[in-house]
């Protein structure tokens, strides 16, 4: 398909995408990197044990040289002491192997890092099919891998050979010298070889590492659909998003609106915001607002607390203050506590006033601040038009 096609594949890989990959066993590994471990610790591990590894090995050469009337007469008592002895330098060199093997492992997890997956080990139509493994040999990528494999043996042949080339009296030299003096003159010899050698691994380690990384970010390029795909997985349809939002306002509408019935005053102007109040001076340090809303929601408040008999105020500043500067379930600003007391002053007269069958007090006129109301903005003078266009001082 086209979305599948590399050509399509131009956007670099989401975090979600590399995370995936990762848990697949997809991680930039460097190869150069685990060499240059190994082969450098095993350098390290022979420069310090070296004397050590020559004597022990100058013993072990010297008893199996060694032969008695009995072995000399059996085969397999000849058998057995070979078998000892290669027994012995196995156990003499099974800490070097060791130590370089686990050289190795931390190399490689410096470059990509832990990572335990039985994934890749699982079988699939891609690793089997002929015509994918086809796509793989010829693709890119592998085609870079080997041209730097090929580039690093020609680099590590050309060096080697040119060292040979510059040392080659002092080898010659080795036949005239005893066999002790040979033996640590080609020890000196070895050891240069190997550093310069360790020296180019390191620089193609430098360049290998960061190369295998972007090989990595290189293939696991996504295309347009599949970045919308996965903005859907992550984010969710827009049009499920949408209609849950709807649902829960809805939801939160039916609550609000069913603490109406419980409210101890609605504050109303006339029509375009209605406000919900009540007060416990049991549970609340403060007023509190139970229900608010506008327009039609405002019109369906005022007619859900007249159902409820609950007092309905027309109060347009303080209903505009506190529609403007409370949210829900929130306590009245202490700024709006005068106005608040003197509204449900009137409420609990009113209610004494219907429990003693006396007329209704008239209603309050509250104090709200100016700057609380929306409504009262002050007026832009000419000259503060002026110093707003001026430049501010640095």
């Amino acid at each position: 398909m086209a979305e599948n096609s590399s050509q399509d594949r131009n956007l670099p890989a989401s975090q979600r995408k590399i995370d995936k990959a990762r848990r697949d066993g997809q991680v930039a590994r460097s190869r150069d990197l685990g060499h240059l471990g190994a082969l450098g610790l095993g350098i390290a591990l022979l420069a310090l044990t070296g004397g050590l590894l020559m004597d022990a090995s100058g013993h072990l050469l010297e008893a199996g040289l060694r032969f008695d009337a009995r072995q000399l007469a059996s085969p397999a008592a000849m058998v057995e002491h070979l078998a000892s002895q290669g027994l012995q330098m196995l156990w003499l060199l099974a800490p070097v192997f060791g130590i370089t093997l686990l050289a190795a492992l931390a190399a490689g997890l410096l470059a990509g890092g832990w990572n335990f997956t039985l994934k890749p080990l699982a079988p699939t139509w891609e690793k089997i099919s002929p015509w994918a493994g086809f796509g793989r040999l010829f693709s890119l990528i592998q085609l870079t891998t080997t041209l730097k494999a090929c580039l690093l043996a020609l680099v590590l042949g050309a060096v080697g050979a040119a060292y040979l080339g510059q040392h080659w009296m002092e080898h010659a030299a080795l036949l005239a010298m005893p066999l002790p003096a040979a033996l640590a003159a080609s020890g000196r010899l070895v050891m240069g070889g190997l550093l310069l050698l360790l020296g180019v691994l390191a620089l193609f380690a430098l360049v290998d590492v960061p190369l295998q990384r972007q090989l990595l970010l290189r293939r696991l390029r996504m295309s347009v659909e599949e970045m919308k795909k996965e903005y859907k997985e992550v984010e969710g349809n827009a049009e499920v998003k949408a209609k849950l939002k709807l649902k829960m306002r809805e939801l939160s509408s039916r609550r609000m609106l069913a603490e109406v019935a419980r409210a101890d005053l609605v504050v109303m102007n006339p029509t375009h915001f209605a406000v919900a109040l009540k007060y416990d001076e049991a549970t609340m340090a403060a007023p509190r607002v139970v229900a608010k809303g506008a327009d039609l929601l405002a019109l369906r408040i005022r007619d859900l607390a007249r159902e409820a008999h609950v007092p309905v105020l027309q109060a347009p500043p303080l209903a505009r203050a506190l529609y403007a500067h409370c949210e829900l379930d929130q306590e009245v600003p202490p700024r709006l506590f005068t106005a608040v007391a003197q509204v449900l002053a009137w409420v609990y007269q009113v209610r004494d006033a219907m429990a003693a069958r006396a007329a209704e007090p008239p209603a309050p006129v509250p104090e709200v601040p100016a700057d609380l109301d929306p409504l009262n903005k002050p007026a832009e003078t000419p000259a503060a038009r002026g110093r707003a266009t001026e430049d501010p001082p640095l």
